[in-house]
């Protein structure tokens, strides 16, 4: 993953992590990890690093809750949004689209309308 890439993703990671979860209702870490890789062929990828503190920041916010459950013998912690939660992640999605449409508007170069030229 490039530079610019990664300045994209980090800009969009709560964004991304909302939408996730909203998706597929609860995840773990390693589990939202492999998902962004998933969907994105291998081309997106997030660090542990990036991951956590997002999920740390959007708990303290109120828009997740956690449950550890143990799996395997070793203690998992699942994130999911909160009622609060849910809403914020369809208006976070809507405006990331916005945006995009924004700037598409502003880097597509728009057919030549001026006729008669």
């Amino acid at each position: 993953m490039d530079t610019a890439t990664g300045e994209f993703l980090r800009g969009t990671l709560k964004t991304i992590v909302l939408r996730l979860l909203a998706q597929q209702g609860r995840m773990y870490g390693y589990e939202i990890t492999q998902a962004v890789e998933e969907r994105t062929a291998g081309e997106l990828s997030l660090t542990f690093g990036a991951l956590y503190p997002v999920l740390h920041k959007l708990e303290n916010e109120g828009l997740l809750t956690t449950k550890n459950e143990e799996v395997d013998g070793r203690l998992r912690k699942y994130y999911q949004l909160t009622a609060r939660g849910s809403e914020i992640a369809a208006r976070k999605v809507d405006e990331f689209e916005r945006f995009v449409q924004l700037v598409r508007l502003l880097i597509v170069p728009a057919p030549d309308v001026t006729f008669g030229r």
